[in-house]
Formats: structure tokens, sequence, C-alpha cells
């Protein structure tokens, strides 16, 4: 891939003349990937690559990762803190704990494994209500068949990202630590 391809991927086309100096974080992140990709890696390593973002250049950084991955073939291992940006990049997640990995999977896979917890909010008389628990589904069929006329604002809101690391976490934590050499 030649220098107008690469510069074109990560958006920086319109800041090709400008010396790096003279970049925003953002874009120096940017010129970051497209260094990285010269040669066409297979694999990117990014660790915490938009750290000091705001919203926008975030999102602009997000479509960047997507289109390396999807029109590029490129494996991307992101080593970051921000949940919110491995649940909207991810399609796999290694949580370590302790320097070794104790969950391995996709959100979904890794909510359904360790954090059943759902919540129905709704509102009802002006009176907002919230249920937590694992009958997400069974709960809202009796709710709307106790008030098929008195419900609003029905939501139901899967176990987040966040919610399901700090469940892996603290199992980890407090589980026995074994002595080593014994199993």
């Amino acid at each position: 891939m030649g220098t107008d391809e690469l510069l074109e991927l990560v958006g920086l086309t319109n800041q090709a003349h400008k010396k790096v100096r003279d970049l925003s974080g953002g874009l120096r992140r940017r010129l970051d990937i497209a260094i990285g990709l010269v040669g066409n890696p297979e694999l990117l390593f990014l660790d915490e690559p938009t750290v000091g973002f705001d919203p926008k250049a975030r999102r602009e950084f997000h479509d960047v990762i997507h289109r390396l991955a999807d029109m590029q073939g490129t494996t991307i291992l992101l080593s970051t803190h921000d949940l919110d940006e491995v649940e909207k990049l991810s399609d796999r997640i290694l949580i370590l704990a302790g320097g070794k990995i104790v969950a391995n999977g996709s959100a979904d896979q890794l909510a359904k494994e360790f954090s059943k917890q759902t919540e129905v909010i709704w509102t009802q008389d002006n009176q907002r209500h919230v249920h937590a628990g694992s009958d997400a589904a069974e709960f809202t069929r009796k709710l709307l068949a106790q008030h098929p006329e008195g419900i609003s604002n029905l939501e139901i809101r899967g176990t987040s990202l966040e919610d399901t690391y700090m469940t892996i976490v603290e199992t980890y934590e407090t589980k026995p630590k074994q002595k080593e050499g014994k199993q």
C-alpha cells in the first residue's frame, strides 16, 4: 500500500502537506497507525489508542479501526481500560486479572457466562420502576399482562460490559489463592 493510500485510509489526505508538529493529538495517532501499517502487517498492536481524544476524534478513530479490520483484514490487538471502546471495537475480549486471562469471549458471551442480570425499567402512573434479575422476559410478560394499558417507556437492559467486567474481576479476586506448585 502506498503513502497516499495509507493517508486516505486513516483520514489524513487533507493534512498530507502539514508537518507532524502541526497535527493535533488525534491526527498524530492516525499518523501512528498509518506508520504501523507500512508493509501491510497482519497484526497491529494498539495500546490505549484514544486516551485524550475528544468525542469526535474518538468516533473518527473508531471508523479507522473498523476500516482496517473490515477492508484490510488486519487483526488488531487493542489494550485499553475504556470498556465502551472495547464493546464498540472488539469481536473477542480477553480480561486479565492477576496477570492471567480469566475470561475470553464476545461481550455477549461474557455477559451470559458471568453476569446474568438484566433490568426491566418502566413507567406507571408517572412513577419510574426498575426490576433487576435474570428473568427479564418472564417478568415483562407478567407485567404487561397485569397492566395492559398502564405501562409506558418500557425498556429492557442487558448487562453492560462494565458490569460483566466487575463481576469477573470480583469473582477472581474472591477465589482463594492456591499456593505455587499445588493444584
